[in-house]
């Protein structure tokens, strides 16, 4: 027994956020009783500040249980937005220099909290059951 697919329109953008962070921004082919996905013409986009970024990636084929979020995109709303969009490149450095910064913070927080004799559980091993 399987359940019946959605009614799609080819039309209607969708997006999706994965429990990695990601974000894709595609057409919405197939989605299936467990939320597995199919996207077409998708892009991944990335946010960093005020500005954002968006890396093609064609068909995406995603298991539900990556998804966290999905959405329609009003299409006439899609434009209207604070958020400058520069080129892949920029975005991709902006992004590596912001992660670099959030390592940076988080290591002298946990020399801070170790030179008080506590310790953080490393952020690697807080997704496990």
């Amino acid at each position: 027994l399987t359940a019946p697919l959605f009614l799609i329109s080819p039309l209607e953008k969708h997006l999706v956020l994965l429990r990695d962070g990601r974000t894709l921004i595609g057409y919405l082919r197939s989605i299936d009783q467990f939320a597995n996905l199919v996207l077409h013409q998708t892009v991944e986009r990335i946010h960093v500040g005020k500005k954002y970024g968006d890396i093609p990636r064609g068909i995406f084929v995603v298991r539900g249980e990556n998804v966290v979020l999905l959405g329609e995109i009003d299409l006439e709303k899609e434009s209207d937005t604070p958020l400058q969009q520069v080129s892949i490149e920029e975005i991709l450095e902006e992004q590596r220099v912001e992660l670099q910064a959030k390592q940076e913070s988080e290591k002298l927080k946990v020399q801070a909290l170790k030179a008080r004799g506590l310790s953080v559980p490393r952020a690697d091993t807080l997704d496990e059951y």
